[in-house]
């Protein structure tokens, strides 16, 4: 069964490689969207190089509804968006997939219901098709070469409502099993290579002491160091001071 999660349908119009079916649908499972609606696939229905092509999303093509229009398709639906790249003589309003999916989610959440268009792989959408959606969702593409296949729009577009509806960790960081390192621990640190470089004359000449171990601990201060960081740094420093006692 397709989850309960609040999410807005896509439709897939007379899609014709069951290869690129596949490939939308899993760019669709890949941000969390699962209901799919296939209106007359060219190449008939199901189709097994769409399940070889959706690695490991062929649930969705399982339970994907097939309709023999767009209009049936998208009858029970409250505001629809059609991806299109060209502009067909229509008055609507065009939109973002960034702007289309935060609007959709608003829609949703309201207790609408939510459908994105995409057309065939060739020419596209058909002003047919496109005269029953309520705005144009228009990819941010070169002009040049505007042409997207289904599979990237279907993406582009999840990710969108994926970054619209989910809370999204700009930056983070691997610890690798270890912990930020304290002031304490860095303030340590610190002290221990002053006293070692102290020892080894590097503070020299005297009246730029100060501002050297003033610029050291600034260095410490702007590292992002762990716990082990700072133990494998006075490691470093405890095994230069052996080779030096060694005479090495």
């Amino acid at each position: 069964m397709p989850t309960d999660r609040p999410q807005p349908v896509f439709v897939l119009v007379r899609p014709q490689m069951g290869e690129n079916i596949g490939a939308a649908a899993r760019a669709m499972w890949n941000f969390g969207l699962d209901r799919m609606r296939i209106v007359a696939p060219r190449d008939g229905w199901p189709n097994p190089k769409a399940v070889a092509m959706s690695s490991g999303a062929g649930r969705l093509l399982e339970e994907a509804q097939v309709f023999e229009t767009t209009a049936e398709a998208l009858a029970d639906c409250t505001y629809v968006y059609a991806a299109t790249a060209r502009q067909r003589g229509l008055t609507k309003p065009v939109v973002s997939p960034e702007q289309a999916m935060t609007e959709g989610a608003e829609k949703i959440n309201e207790g609408g219901r939510v459908a994105v268009v995409f057309g065939p792989e060739r020419a596209g959408l058909e002003n047919d098709d496109i005269a029953r959606a309520n705005a144009i969702l228009s990819v941010p593409v070169n002009p040049d070469f505007p042409s997207l296949n289904l599979a990237q729009c279907t993406l582009l577009t999840a990710y969108e409502w994926r970054r619209a509806t989910e809370t999204i960790v700009a930056s983070t960081v691997e610890l690798a099993g270890s912990e930020w390192a304290t002031g304490l621990e860095i303030e340590k640190l610190a002290e221990h290579y002053e006293d070692r470089l102290g020892h080894a004359g590097f503070f020299f000449p005297e009246h730029k002491a100060e501002g050297m171990k003033i610029n050291l601990r600034n260095l410490w201060s702007r590292m992002p160091l762990t716990r082990a960081d700072v133990q494998m740094l006075h490691g470093v420093m405890r095994q230069m001071v052996r080779w030096k006692e060694r005479g090495e």
